[in-house]
């Protein structure tokens, strides 16, 4: 690949491209193998960027600091055989083991994150080796899973089973997937680069928040393929995909994808990392001439866009539902979508669910964006018997309409960027607010699941799709980094510090009414700095607002777009403009080099809403 900088001549590249190019971050897997695992952590901090290198294997030190790694595995499109989520397991209970377990989530666990990944917590360095070799035998790798490359490929959880999507995209994502994982020369972009790939009709795999994402669409003659949408993305400067008029048929998607990876690699910032995201790129350009750029790199000729074929935004996949056959039909079969609060799941329960998929499924599990599991292909016979076991009892697939939409993402339990401990809190006033108002919401389900009947006795089980029926979505995030998309949710917090007499104590900032699909947009922060523990009575009187004033039919969301989120300011204690950022992101941006991409509304970045 190229590498020129038309745009920032003059520039001194930044300290982690220097390191990128002292030595290629691939060649780091070697080391962890011949040298990190034998001598300890302690050698890794005497190589310059080696901890910045580590991320291309799935590595990251914890905050804790010492021997004290979590490892990503990739999963492209969030399809795990059962051996594959067995494996996964079996690594958390074997040696994902903490100093002492923690109060609240124990040993041996592991997290679903919103990229359809899985993260482990606690392994030491000389561990490594051998769990890279359980999970290559049985198909998997952290390579690049994290880093400056192409990221987990997304794609619909329920891909080529779902009854109403327009195709199978998973293939897509798998070979997209494949195309860039090991490729050296589009291992060293400017920063993370996030891709998703769906056939669905409900933009289940979140395409306008993704750098690069193609959704369903019809070309003129009839053939199934894709629009392509570039420039997404949350963090700083939030930003929705741009249209960039192409269709792609599905057998140029990969290359589709490769040509944009060179663009980015070849045009985008590497000399400031707190702006140098595609998007940037993507605001800078304009879409009409990122499409000439992408044009000049191809070896396709691009087509006009065809007709869009998304038609809403589905949050979740929670629940029972009908599905369609591998051939197509409906044959008896189920898919079975389970709550996993925060994503976050003992190391035994996903070997306990890796079995039921083996014994009353396809052996397949399928991890979503908001962090659950879908157990796929449970023929009517089989479904009361998956229904009774214990372990989806725990994570089951008829939650409160809090639990069911709660997100998080590791806070600074883990990390080092985070402010604010985020995935107890979470779960706790999820689960607080079910008790408060789970009946006067419906209980998050509203009747039947999409497709599913009652007639085996089971009675309610789950949810229809997301457009309502009681459910809201709180999305956690400990810092600016967005990890667990907080733009797009009904309720956002992140974190914060705040002034309570003499002391400094953990605080959120706190937004309303994001969400994705025909009304995109983010939520705004309308409180800042509310110390956490205000924050449950601040909820309380919101939802007690909404309860008051909603109209029949009307979710929360909606709700708070005709009131505008500012009403609600008051109820949650703190009204006013939310606290500056310092993370990262934050501070890098500020000292120039590039626009930021403005907090755009959806008819200023899609032209399906231009239209």
């Amino acid at each position: 690949m190229e590498f020129i900088r038309p745009f920032r001549h003059g520039s001194e590249l930044s300290q982690q491209e220097k390191w990128k190019l002292e030595r290629h971050p691939l060649e780091v897997a070697a080391a962890v193998r011949d040298t990190y695992a034998r001598l300890g952590p302690q050698a890794i901090a005497k190589v310059p960027g080696e901890v910045e290198r580590l991320k291309w294997v799935g590595l990251y030190p914890q905050r804790q600091g010492g021997d004290a790694f979590m490892l990503r595995v990739k999963v492209p499109g969030g399809r795990l055989s059962a051996d594959q989520a067995r494996q996964i397991g079996e690594v958390a209970v074997e040696l994902a083991r903490a100093p002492e377990p923690h109060p609240v989530w124990g040993d041996s666990y592991c997290d679903i994150t919103t990229r359809q990944t899985v993260q482990v917590h606690w392994l030491r360095i000389g561990d490594i080796p051998e769990v890279w070799d359980r999970l290559e035998a049985v198909g998997l790798t952290t390579v690049q899973a994290c880093g400056d490359s192409a990221r987990n490929v997304s794609c619909c959880p329920v891909a080529g089973i779902d009854a109403d999507e327009a195709f199978d995209a998973s293939p897509v994502a798998r070979a997209i997937s494949d195309y860039f994982t090991g490729n050296r020369e589009y291992a060293n972009l400017p920063r993370k680069f996030k891709i998703s790939v769906t056939g669905c009709l409900e933009d289940c795999a979140r395409a306008e928040i993704n750098d690069v994402a193609f959704v369903p669409a019809r070309r003129d003659d009839g053939l199934l393929g894709f629009n392509l949408l570039v420039g997404g993305g949350l963090s700083d400067g939030p930003r929705l995909a741009s249209d960039v008029d192409v269709f792609v048929a599905p057998k140029d998607a990969p290359e589709c994808t490769r040509a944009i990876a060179q663009l980015y690699g070849e045009l985008g910032n590497r000399e400031n990392r707190g702006v140098n995201r595609f998007r940037y790129l993507v605001q800078e350009l304009g879409p009409e001439l990122v499409r000439d750029e992408i044009a000049k790199r191809a070896a396709f000729d691009l087509e006009p866009a065809g007709e869009a074929l998304t038609r809403g935004y589905r949050g979740d996949h929670v629940g029972v539902h009908r599905q369609k056959g591998a051939d197509g039909d409906d044959r008896g079969l189920h898919y079975v979508g389970c709550s996993v609060t925060v994503g976050r799941m003992a190391g035994a329960d996903l070997v306990e669910i890796a079995r039921l998929a083996h014994e009353h499924g396809d052996a397949t599990l399928r991890l979503a964006p908001d962090q659950n599991l879908v157990v796929s292909s449970v023929p009517d016979e089989r479904l009361a018997s998956l229904l009774a076991e214990d372990v989806i009892g725990r994570y089951s697939p008829s939650p409160g309409p809090f639990t069911r939409g709660v997100v998080a993402c590791t806070g600074n339990e883990f990390c080092r960027f985070a402010i604010v401990e985020t995935k107890v809190r979470a779960a706790q006033w999820a689960r607080q607010m079910d008790e408060r108002f789970a009946l006067s919401l419906g209980n998050g389900l509203g009747g039947i699941a999409r497709g599913a009947d009652d007639g085996d006795g089971q009675g309610d089980r789950g949810g229809r799709d997301d457009r309502g029926d009681g459910v809201v979505r709180m999305h956690f995030s400990g810092c600016s980094a967005s990890c667990a998309q907080p733009q797009i949710a009904d309720v956002a917090f992140r974190g914060e510090t705040a002034h309570v007499g003499d002391a400094i104590v953990e605080a959120v900032d706190i937004g309303l009414g994001g969400g994705l699909g025909p009304e995109a947009g983010f939520a705004r922060w309308v409180a800042g700095a509310v110390p956490v523990d205000d924050v449950p009575a601040g909820l309380d009187k919101a939802m007690l607002r909404y309860l008051a004033e909603r109209r029949a039919g009307e979710t929360f969301r909606s709700a708070v777009l005709r009131l505008g989120p500012e009403a609600f300011a008051g109820d949650l204690g703190c009204p006013g403009t939310p606290g500056t950022f310092g993370g990262p992101d934050a501070l890098a941006g500020q000292a120039g080099g590039g626009p930021r991409p403005a907090t755009a509304s959806a008819d200023e970045t899609t032209r399906r809403d231009r239209r």
